[in-house]
């Protein structure tokens, strides 16, 4: 682990700024919706604009990852999504706010497979669960860093100049990773992809008939929904439920996913000290993740506790969980794929996955709050969601990806026989 030591950090890194500058907007809604004059409805538009364009965009990316390789994809996007978070603080109109977080989708699909394929390819199995929660454990970091640096920026700079200082961060990364973001030391390149199992059309048909995949797939989507929830919406529900300011509302908001990280890491190495041998192959690691979506159901007791700490233990809790189903599920993900020649594309798939449930997170809480004036209802439907993947992941992910179709086959031909 120590030779790919600078690796490991560049990739925390590169979802850590990710996700810090996707937070933003949620710590700087209530004056940025003051001045544009947003409802909680158009604001939750708002907040889940750029999921849009990043849902339409990860499985091209991923394409792209097989096809030309992840350095050069990871540098195309980091500079995208970085200009783009510029451009938000100096947006004059809806139109310019809208179209900035579009662009900043765009670039920012390009991350999770860039990093998914790096894993796949230059990391041995042996590490995938921690190389994979170092991932995941970005989008915990990103909203603790981001929040306390935007609510800091803010508070002395106001909105604007804050995405301004936020959006440089992605070219500092940039500089780094010419230098130290490539394969380490002791990589051992696996045999090539034969050129039909490397067309996305090939791949993609594998993936979409492969039970597997459907069950990661939608195991992500509800880890992903109960983290847009907390991502997009926990600042707002402290500020307005709890009448913090905006710089209380970024030190608490990062309490919880400051925490979830280091937590997380723990689980992701107690899941890869368990798997032995062929473990990782038949999919053992789907228990790990079921027990993680158990534990970030206590979600469901938020609408019970009035303490503010108590709040944010649960949150903390439940935000541990779900980045640890996250990450697991990811390696899941790559324990099941038979080689790294498509890892791009399968991760676009299951980010897509993620993000579909995602994206509907900010909006559905908006109506939610709207139509009832509080909440509740909103923690209810994502604690339903992690109880229905821990289900999903039990009972879906139980074949490497791809060998379902040759099961079937052998079967038919012993059926004729």
């Amino acid at each position: 682990m120590k030779r790919r030591s600078a690796l490991y950090a560049l990739l925390f890194a590169l979802i850590t700024i990710n996700y810090g500058d996707r937070v933003a907007l949620s710590i700087g809604a209530k004056p940025i919706a003051a001045e544009f004059g947003l409802s909680p409805i158009g604001m939750g538009y708002l907040l889940s604009c750029f999921l849009w364009t990043y849902v339409l965009c990860l499985i091209p990316w991923g394409i792209a990852v097989d096809r030309i390789g992840i350095r050069m994809v990871s540098f195309v996007g980091v500079a995208l999504w970085s200009l783009a978070t510029i451009l938000t603080g100096s947006a004059s109109s809806l139109i310019s706010l809208f179209g900035a977080r579009f662009a900043m989708g765009a670039g920012e699909a390009s991350a999770f497979p860039a990093a998914g394929r790096a894993v796949r390819e230059w990391i041995p199995g042996s590490e995938f669960g921690v190389a994979n929660m170092l991932v995941i454990s970005g989008g915990y970091a990103g909203p603790a860093i981001g929040a306390v640096t935007f609510g800091w920026f803010a508070s002395s700079l106001g909105w604007r100049g804050a995405f301004a200082l936020l959006g440089a961060v992605g070219f500092v990364w940039l500089l780094a990773a010419l230098v130290w973001f490539r394969p380490p030391a002791d990589f051992q390149p696996e045999p090539k992809a034969t050129q039909t199992e490397a067309l996305p059309g090939v791949a993609l048909a594998t993936l979409a008939g492969s039970t597997s995949m459907w069950g990661l797939f939608l195991t992500q989507g509800a880890c992903v929904y109960s983290h847009y929830l907390f991502l997009t919406w926990l600042p707002s529900y402290l500020q307005e439920t709890r009448h913090l300011t905006i710089l209380k509302t970024g030190l608490l908001s990062a309490v919880p996913f400051a925490a979830t990280v280091i937590c997380s890491l723990a689980v992701a190495r107690l899941s890869d000290h368990l798997l032995r041998g062929g473990d990782r192959e038949t999919g053992r690691r789907r228990c790990m993740v079921a027990l993680m979506l158990l534990v970030s159901s206590v979600v469901l007791l938020t609408p019970i506790v009035t303490n503010i700490w108590l709040i944010l233990l649960l949150v903390t809790v439940s935000l541990t969980g779900t980045s640890s189903a996250t990450g697991l599920n990811s390696a899941l993900l790559a324990d099941l794929l038979p080689t790294s020649s498509n890892a791009g594309t399968a991760t676009g798939v299951l980010v897509v996955g993620g993000n579909i449930f995602g994206l509907l997170a900010p909006i559905a809480t908006g109506y939610v709050i709207a139509m009832t004036g509080s909440y509740d209802f909103a923690w209810l439907i994502s604690g339903g969601l992690l109880l229905a993947g821990m289900v999903i992941t039990i009972t879906m992910t139980r074949h490497p990806i791809g060998v379902e179709r040759l099961l079937t086959a052998a079967n038919v031909s012993t059926t004729s026989a």
